[in-house]
């Protein structure tokens, strides 16, 4: 079974996530794409889009987002966290970590989340490294 951090968008403190801009997941992903380049055309039945890329050091993550969520599965330790935080900071978004619950953020998201979120959030400077030790601890 894998480990998949999720990543959202909240605007205005609303309950539930607003839409992701495809255009920025692509610019974000595509760079770093090794899988089949038919799957990001957003043909699946869901219009979602599949990568998977890979990081300059050789780390890799499968990446599958649909209108309102990123789920990022299996990621290395490694440089693939620099691209995932890249698009996490280029959509404005915040990370729900799999196995404690919690999110991770950037400040400028903290404001935007529901208040039922907002007391088990983990603030950092949205760089991959904060990001995998917030989320793996190491």
């Amino acid at each position: 079974m894998g480990w998949s951090p999720m990543i959202f968008k909240f605007a205005d403190g609303g309950e539930e996530p607003v839409p992701l801009d495809p255009a920025s997941i692509r610019a974000v992903l595509e760079p770093h794409e090794v899988g089949d380049p038919r799957l990001t055309a957003g043909t699946g039945k869901d219009g979602g889009l599949e990568f998977w890329v890979r990081a300059s050091d050789g780390s890799e993550a499968e990446i599958f987002a649909d209108a309102r969520c990123i789920a990022v599965h299996r990621p290395h330790a490694g440089a693939v966290w620099d691209i995932v935080a890249e698009l996490v900071s280029r959509l404005g978004a915040v990370v729900f970590d799999p196995s404690g619950g919690g999110v991770v953020c950037r400040a400028e998201e903290h404001a935007h989340l529901p208040a039922s979120m907002r007391d088990d959030v983990t603030v950092i400077e949205m760089t991959g490294e904060a990001l995998e030790v917030a989320l793996t601890g190491s």
